[in-house]
């Protein structure tokens, strides 16, 4: 295995921590910031639901356009285009 390979594994390791973290806190601050504006506005717990339903489809989205960039860029670089035009 060379560097180069070994850089890229370590990189998706670095990524997938990132985003196991991401998708684990976030959640929880927006619904923290719901359940602050529960006790403020006197709702029960329809602030905290909304804000953390709004922040898990929004990482869904923000993961599934980022994913969709990159397998488009990794096509596009891949060695089956050599010599194609598009």
């Amino acid at each position: 295995m060379d560097l180069r390979e070994k850089r890229a594994l370590n990189n998706g390791f670095g990524e997938a921590l990132s985003r196991a973290f991401e998708f684990a806190v976030s959640p929880v601050i927006f619904g923290f910031l719901g359940h602050l504006l529960d006790m403020r506005l006197g709702t029960s717990p329809a602030c905290l639901l909304l804000f953390a339903a709004f922040c898990v489809i929004g990482l869904f989205v923000k993961t599934w356009y980022a994913y969709d960039a990159e397998m488009k860029a990794q096509d596009a670089a891949g060695p089956w285009r050599k010599g194609q035009q598009q």
